[in-house]
């Protein structure tokens, strides 16, 4: 049986907790494949709602193996907090969560030489949320990093100290002190409780999986548009958040790929910093972010908000060879009596164009909208995706012929059961 993939076509934050809630129970296992405590995947059921950093989006399903790839960098103070959290709710995750001994870990020195990083770009600032990925990542490309698998290991204090020395030393060139150790004591707690659970070689795992017919369900963090290669560079993340990512995050080959499932917003929002085309700075985009409680599930701060950008999402599309588009929010806008999509850019040099330019450009362009009819209905209401309101329809069947792309899911609400089906 193939692996699906899910991915986010944006700057992130497009609601895929919610669709790997939704669709999980079709599926033998999730697993997660980049990122780490810097995403927030955010489910709502039963009145409730929970917010998820490093574990995958189907540990609320009891048959569903839950696992998280070599790919992710992984804090083992955030892990068992959100472990906790989940215990406290009656979840019983113990026996089908899987931790890659290939991840990296998140050390208390990471998240402040992240910090240190940060503050030293001054009005340069990428947007970081000071978790330590940055840092992480770059330590694994370093090949200097330390995996979960080392905390089983004899001398995995002795390889801590002297990753901490490095670091140190990345932090005298600010002239900068690390201040590290009021965090250790809970650290190697963390660690201690990381130890008692299911760590083991994840890609022998995924692969028996496939051989045995078993479905699995690939989970991004982040978006298309912060990947490190082909996002808006430098104000991205440091993962491969497009579908390729799951092959390398997860020890999976590429012919076991089957279908793409792209997740977007009605509109666009971002946070941090970086280029954003579309962006609104009016009572327009400040209405978005109300209605559509736009603020950082992990970091609280308010996200930028726009109009939906159709020449990035023609190239998130591209980039991920999407096989069906899932459109979430579209409930935010019920307001409007119109809305407006960006379908071209108008170039610093006059060109119009529906290709998303290179980074170093994106500030220079224009957006060139469409303006299309609203839809003024409470969409929270509807159960049924035939009985969504007309110019909603027109809404999607534009998109589709604009994308190329079916839209498979329309989200009208943040609970489980306002999702409907095309």
């Amino acid at each position: 049986m193939p692996v699906d993939v899910l991915v986010g076509l944006q700057w992130g934050d497009e609601g895929k907790g919610k669709i790997v809630d939704v669709l999980a129970p079709t599926y033998d296992a999730v697993a997660r494949f980049q990122g780490g405590p810097n995403a927030g995947h955010t489910l709502t059921f039963d009145g409730l709602k929970h917010v998820l950093h490093q574990v995958p989006s189907g540990i609320f399903h009891p048959h569903i193996l839950n696992i998280v790839g070599n790919g992710v960098v992984l804090d083992p103070v955030v892990f068992r907090t959100e472990l906790q959290k989940l215990t406290d709710r009656g979840v019983d995750w113990a026996k089908n969560l899987y931790i890659s001994k290939k991840a990296q870990l998140i050390l208390p020195s990471h998240r402040a030489l992240d910090r240190i990083n940060e503050e030293a770009r001054g009005g340069s600032k990428i947007g970081s949320t000071l978790k330590g990925i940055g840092p992480t990542y770059s330590d694994k490309i370093g090949r200097v990093g330390l995996r979960v698998g080392h905390i089983l290991l004899p001398d995995f204090e002795t390889r801590y100290r002297e990753a901490v020395a490095q670091h140190a030393s990345l932090a005298s060139h600010y002239n900068k002190q690390l201040e590290v150790e009021e965090f250790e004591a809970e650290f190697f707690s963390a660690v201690d409780f990381l130890r008692t659970l299911q760590l083991t070689d994840t890609e022998y795992l995924l692969n028996d999986l496939l051989a045995q017919g078993k479905r699995i369900l690939a989970e991004g963090a982040q978006g298309s548009l912060l990947d490190i290669d082909f996002g808006s560079y430098p104000y991205v993340t440091s993962s491969s958040t497009i579908a390729a990512g799951a092959c390398t995050g997860l020890g999976i080959a590429p012919r076991h790929i089957d279908k793409v499932y792209g997740i977007t917003k009605a509109y666009c929002t971002r946070v941090g910093s970086g280029p954003f085309p579309t962006e609104l700075h009016d009572e327009v985009g400040e209405q978005i972010r109300q209605a559509g409680r736009e603020f950082g599930s992990t970091t609280g701060r308010p996200r930028r908000t726009g109009w939906i950008d159709l020449p990035a999402l023609r190239y998130a599309i591209m980039l991920n060879g999407v096989t069906e588009l899932h459109l979430m929010k579209a409930d935010v806008l019920d307001a409007f009596t119109e809305i407006q999509a960006c379908t071209h850019y108008r170039t610093a040099t006059g060109e119009s164009t529906p290709q998303l330019p290179d980074p170093g450009q994106l500030t220079t362009v224009t957006p060139e909208y469409i303006t299309l009819p609203g839809w003024n209905t409470d969409l929270t209401t509807i159960t049924d995706a035939a009985k969504l309101p007309t110019n909603l329809q027109s809404y999607l069947t534009f998109l589709e012929q604009e994308l190329q792309v079916p839209i498979r899911i329309v989200s009208v609400g943040p609970d489980r059961v306002s999702t409907l089906h095309r």
